[in-house]
């Protein structure tokens, strides 16, 4: 096989991905107006729905312009040589390859978030807010902006510079270890991830004490779920869109609840939802996932391993110096169609791990109240009631309102 015919395979899988994509979001968009199910009816007024339709609408289009540029970029940057011009800068700094790997995807990245920015500015300051749900100010979503980068830099770039060393020091079982290393970092990340990273853009609270407390303690009693922690975000600093989540392990396990959840439900609703994340850690989904995802990575590194070496992948982006960081970008590519199936994999067992903690807090506290929160939440974020089938397949990671009511009614 020749570079340039690795080239135009690289070029076939994003136009290809584009134009899957394109065909799902299309097949979704002529689902928008069809009849709210009958079991449902009680989510939306007609004005509400309308208001949906006209959201979900303008999102679709949005979505259009801000992936079809993203793509044309992209092939442009493909078919110019962006990546050998980046790669050349580069090694004019130094000629140490952990040196020139950090600048290379350093330049790659920031450029590519700046070019992102307008985008996201006038997604969250004009879509978001003419629907009522931004509550970000501009402070706050330039200090994000600025608290990411610097995240990425320190976490990513000492990732990047081990796994470049251990490709040079190892050779062909340097996968063995940058599988470890991950596997270590994923590992901390889930454990202290509420700990050391929410801190620095949210504020978290003790829930305080009272009647909403009171009942938690009372539900996580009665199914022998020590719970010491559970906390409330500021989330409405951003969105008036709720959410509530498990994180952590032994001592370091919490239940973290959105400001805007408290407000927006019954207490006994909040209880049915904190029950529902109570089954995902009982039913074992957390470590599932956390073992999912370090075993996906370990194949990946592997596959990794027996092409990054190869100059062909270097020679396919016009790149004459063969080097780890631009094999990287090539076999990223190549590798996207794996990776888009064991995303439909996952998607498909997380879909099933919500019936799962959907039944559990059904048995272990009630179905109702559940269902009440569910049909609020999708109220108050103009959720789509009625998903393309295809769409829910290849994108959901939750059943549809519709199939999680129908689950919680069954016998």
């Amino acid at each position: 096989m020749t570079p340039q015919t690795i080239f135009y395979i690289i070029i076939g899988i994003l136009i290809i991905n584009f134009t899957v994509d394109k065909v799902l979001d299309y097949l979704n968009a002529k689902h928008f107006n069809d009849p709210i199910p009958e079991e449902l009816n009680d989510v939306y007024d007609t004005v509400e729905y309308q208001k949906s339709q006209l959201y979900k609408d303008e999102n679709y289009r949005f979505g259009i312009i801000t992936s079809s540029l993203s793509l044309i970029a992209t092939l442009a940057f493909f078919f110019f040589d962006g990546f050998a011009l980046v790669d050349n800068w580069s090694r004019s700094f130094s000629e140490n390859n952990i040196v020139v790997a950090l600048i290379f995807f350093g330049v790659i990245m920031l450029a590519s978030d700046i070019i992102s920015i307008p985008f996201s500015y006038y997604h969250t300051f004009v879509i978001e807010e003419k629907y009522g749900f931004n509550k970000t100010t501009t402070r706050t979503f330039i200090l994000d902006k600025i608290k990411s980068w610097l995240m990425i830099i320190v976490i990513g770039g000492l990732l990047l510079s081990l796994i470049v060393w251990f490709y040079e020091t190892t050779g062909d079982v340097f996968w063995l270890y940058a599988w470890g290393i991950i596997a270590i970092f994923s590992f901390f990340m889930n454990l202290f991830y509420a700990r050391l990273i929410v801190p620095l853009f949210n504020k978290q609270t003790p829930l305080e004490e009272g009647s909403l407390r009171s009942k938690i303690e009372s539900y996580a009693n009665k199914v022998g779920f020590k719970l010491n922690k559970v906390f409330v975000i500021d989330g409405s600093k951003r969105s008036t869109k709720a959410n509530a989540y498990f994180s952590g392990f032994g001592k370091e396990k919490r239940i973290t609840l959105y400001d805007t959840l408290i407000k927006d439900l019954e207490e006994d609703e909040i209880v049915a939802v904190l029950a529902h994340e109570v089954g995902h850690y009982k039913k074992m989904h957390i470590v599932f996932n956390l073992i999912a995802t370090i075993a996906t990575t370990g194949f990946t590194l592997w596959l990794l391993s027996l092409f990054i070496g190869n100059s062909l992948l270097s020679e396919a982006l016009h790149v004459s110096q063969p080097s780890f960081h631009i094999g990287l970008i090539a076999f990223g590519v190549l590798y996207s169609p794996i990776s888009e199936i064991t995303g439909l994999v996952m998607n498909f067992i997380s879909r099933k791990f919500e019936y799962q903690a959907d039944d559990y807090a059904r048995y272990t506290f009630d179905g109702p109240p559940l269902i009440s929160a569910l049909k609020k939440l999708s109220k108050n974020s103009l959720s789509n009631l009625t998903p393309h089938p295809s769409y829910v397949v290849a994108y959901y990671s939750h059943p549809t309102l519709l199939q999680r009511f129908k689950n919680l009614n069954k016998n």
